[in-house]
């Protein structure tokens, strides 16, 4: 530890207490990021603490990356520095909560699985289904606007958050929006912030509108012969009075996510498209006719799973690549975003692509807004830089982009995670210099080195 750091930590546990500023190598050694292990960890207990400690290491250029349960600490580029880890890990308090309004608001170090269970008492919930699943953290879901195959009927954490606490390397607790639905005209800050990877300043407390729990949920399996019959029954879905909660479609490895008790849908390896329903029991019956009778048009045959069965298999497919990890060997996980009609085309290029570089996929796609993982098994690391290239090249020529959420950190050298910087680079670049101007905040992790 350089005297600077040991100086900072000093100063540190003024603000936090001694026993929250960790130096132990062991403790250190468990929030390293990209190899990096930093020079200590602070456990702030408050949102004030979390700004008094990111004032202080402003001031001493010290490089912060703010941490809960590293469920989304693989997206970015490696930091070009990494000195102090700000475990937001005792912020888990639930500070506002009307289930009469929908509304509730919480610290970020809550755990996903643990908030759900808050609301449910309730019959309400957050409908996000992120990877990570119950692990992952309030603001880490917000920092990387994390989300899952629900996105299709609710939207993403953008879409129902109305506002939020944020701590700034000035020392300063800025909020923005509110705790009613309806709120004040003007900059939507959290807007900003949510998928901003911890680059511009740190989530210290969130509100959101809260949704009521479908009172039933069904879940069909369809064993799809042909990505063309895919596409027509995805197609078909969309020009229907349908609303699914979720679609998504599994191809190449992705059917191992089942697990051997999801019945004929588990045994199957073929391609296969899940979709949910949910809903009052009359809704989810006429769902149930209404998409039997559509995937006989394609062709195609409808198999109904037991709540019991599908809710744990829609866990493992939503926590791809973690589901996958005891078995098999993962050499990356990438995520494509491309315009719905292309999904599917964009699908069999990437199998195409894994073989060519003799690598193989489990590819998990979202074909009813556009989005897909790709979870790559088995591929030699001095040919990940090849193959990622493929991937873009084919995601760019279909009018969509390609990042690299998880990978070896060696191999991050030789790719760039994010891909080329858009059009609006330079304004990224000047949001960044006004909310970071010492440039402590995870440096170097997103976009064009942020």
């Amino acid at each position: 530890m350089t005297t600077a750091t040991q100086g900072a930590a000093a100063e540190m546990a003024a603000i936090v207490g001694e026993s929250r500023v960790v130096t132990d190598p062991a403790a250190r050694a468990g929030y390293a990021v990209d190899g990096e292990t930093p020079q200590c960890v602070v456990y702030a207990p408050s949102a004030e603490q979390v700004a008094a400690v990111l004032r202080h290491a402003a001031d001493r250029r010290l490089a912060v990356i703010p941490v809960r349960n590293l469920t989304k600490i693989g997206l970015g580029q490696r930091p070009r520095a990494y000195d102090v880890a700000l475990s937001l890990k005792e912020m888990n308090q639930v500070w506002y909560y009307e289930p009469d309004d929908l509304t509730v608001s919480v610290e970020p170090g809550m755990k996903l699985g643990d908030f759900q269970h808050f609301l449910s008492r309730h019959n309400l919930w957050l409908p996000v289904d992120p990877p990570g699943g119950e692990k992952a953290s309030i603001g880490g879901i917000l920092a990387a606007n994390a989300s899952g195959p629900l996105r299709l009927r609710y939207g993403t954490a953008r879409d129902f958050t109305i506002g939020m606490k944020i701590a700034t390397t000035e020392g300063k607790i800025v909020k923005t929006g509110g705790r009613v639905v309806k709120n004040v005209a003007g900059y939507d800050l959290a807007k900003l912030l949510i998928g901003s990877c911890g680059t511009l300043g740190v989530i210290v407390e969130a509100s959101f509108k809260l949704f009521p729990r479908p009172a039933q949920r069904l879940t069909f399996a369809v064993a799809v012969p042909a990505l063309g019959q895919a596409r027509d029954l995805r197609r078909r879905i969309q020009q229907s009075a349908l609303e699914p909660l979720r679609i998504l479609l599994l191809a190449g490895e992705a059917p191992r996510l089942l697990g051997p008790d999801s019945g004929s849908a588990g045994r199957e390896r073929a391609l296969q498209l899940w979709i949910e329903a949910g809903g009052s029991a009359a809704v989810v019956d006429r769902y149930a006719r209404a998409l039997d009778d559509l995937a006989r048009r394609c062709g195609l045959t409808i198999e109904r799973l037991d709540e019991e069965i599908a809710a744990p298999a829609w866990a493992r497919l939503c926590d791809a690549p973690a589901a996958l990890a005891p078995a098999l060997p993962i050499t990356a996980t990438l995520k494509a975003t491309l315009p719905i009609a292309a999904t599917e085309e964009f699908v069999g290029r990437s199998e195409e692509e894994a073989g060519r570089e003799g690598a193989r996929v489990a590819v998990l796609a979202q074909v009813g807004v556009g989005v897909t993982r790709l979870v790559v098994l088995e591929a030699e690391r001095n040919r990940l830089a090849g193959l990622v290239a493929r991937l873009r090249g084919a995601a760019s020529a279909l009018g969509g982009a390609l990042v690299v959420e998880q990978c070896p950190w060696e191999a991050k050298s030789e790719i760039d995670v994010w891909g080329p910087p858009g059009d609006d680079f330079e304004m990224m670049r000047k949001i960044k210099a006004a909310w970071d101007p010492s440039g402590v905040l995870s440096p170097g992790r997103f976009v064009g080195g942020l």
